[in-house]
């Protein structure tokens, strides 16, 4: 019983962990949202990509197609840009940041 008891407190402890770890990774980041395909003619597909300037460089984050990307898109297809505010989770996928993003605000000049 004291066994049992052990490796379910472990458990709870490890997921409440996992669950700090998830929450760290939400980010929100402000730059001009372009198309990989029409604009920086990266991709065969159109996808959104922010363009984010940190310092004196430009950091491109593809956004993973979802309904919030998806929303967003017709906007900025075609070779415009639209400057904007994108909430969500980020990670390193072939040298690149990709974004899972929960929201898309467009920010008013």
């Amino acid at each position: 019983m004291k066994k049992l008891t052990l490796i379910l407190t472990a458990g709870v402890m490890l997921a409440g962990t996992a669950d700090l770890a998830l929450a760290a990774d939400v980010v929100t980041i402000t730059g001009n949202m372009v198309c990989a395909k029409c604009v920086l003619h990266e991709t065969k597909e159109c996808q959104n990509v922010v363009q984010v300037a940190q310092g004196t460089n430009t950091v491109n984050y593809y956004l993973i197609q979802n309904d919030v990307s998806t929303n967003a898109h017709p906007a900025i297809c075609g070779g415009s840009s639209e400057k904007v505010t994108v909430t969500g989770t980020v990670k390193k996928k072939h040298g690149k940041e990709v974004m899972t993003p929960t929201t898309i605000d467009v920010v008013k000049s």
